[in-house]
């Protein structure tokens, strides 16, 4: 038994032998090929530490945050003019309102009582809509529909669903009079809702050149569609300027 141990052992020393003499040999056929050196050359690419370039913030931007208190809270007639204030771009900005809201799955509508200076396509859903999904086309911000058209357009849930197109008994979308439903999207009615992962509230709300008073107002329809208890944190901001926190118990 013993003498079988020792040729045993023997026989795995020389297959390590073989198999290191084998490794050596590879290794220097690669690096006459030249295979050596791009493998180097590419993990040294990959493992370059990626360079971020970060432009300065121009004076008239810098200027503009300078304007808001970031530790306070306005109310929004304060805001409002906070925000025309520090206006600095040449084009006229929206108004947008941002909130931080306890839950997600909020959603609702509103009739602000001024227009937010978008036009809101509404549709009714017919034979050429259904051709225009078939074929990828999205032409319409509002899908309305009689309950008739539900079973042809559940094909298109998948596509229609996640971008919120989908009609729904609960925003009023399907109805058996679509005509006063497009009516009424065609005033003003807005839609809004969470994000789908997360509890905030986005919504354009005018126009900067708008009157103070239109903007408090809109503000203000907002805020209570939404509901206070609802927020835990509401921010007005024009396109190009700083954000401005709102009291809410001013509001």
């Amino acid at each position: 038994m013993g003498k079988m141990k020792t040729r045993m052992l023997g026989l795995e020393n020389l297959e390590k032998m073989q198999k290191e003499d084998q490794k050596t040999r590879s290794a220097e056929k690669k690096a006459e090929d030249g295979k050596e050196e791009v493998k180097v050359e590419e993990k040294a690419e990959k493992e370059a530490p990626r360079v971020i370039v970060v432009k300065p913030r121009g004076k008239k931007h810098k200027a503009s945050l300078a304007k808001v208190d970031k530790s306070k809270s306005y109310t929004v007639e304060e805001a409002v003019v906070l925000m025309k204030k520090a206006k600095w771009a040449a084009f006229d900005e929206s108004v947008e309102i941002h909130m931080n809201v306890d839950k997600t799955g909020i959603k609702g509508e509103v009739d602000l009582p001024h227009s937010i200076g978008k036009t809101t396509r509404v549709v009714i859903l017919d034979d050429k809509v259904l051709d225009d999904l078939a074929a990828g086309k999205i032409e319409f911000d509002v899908l309305v529909t009689h309950p008739s058209f539900m079973p042809k357009l559940a094909k298109f849930a998948k596509i229609l669903g996640p971008k919120g197109l989908m009609p729904n008994p609960k925003a009023g979308t399907i109805s058996p009079k679509p005509e006063e439903v497009v009516k009424k999207f065609a005033k003003g009615m807005l839609r809004w809702k969470t994000e789908p992962k997360f509890p905030l509230v986005h919504q354009l709300l005018g126009k900067l050149s708008y009157e103070d008073a239109k903007i408090v107002e809109n503000v203000k329809a907002f805020v209570a569609a939404v509901g206070k208890p609802h927020i835990t944190g509401a921010f007005l901001k024009s396109t190009m300027g700083p954000s401005v926190k709102i009291d809410l118990e001013k509001v």
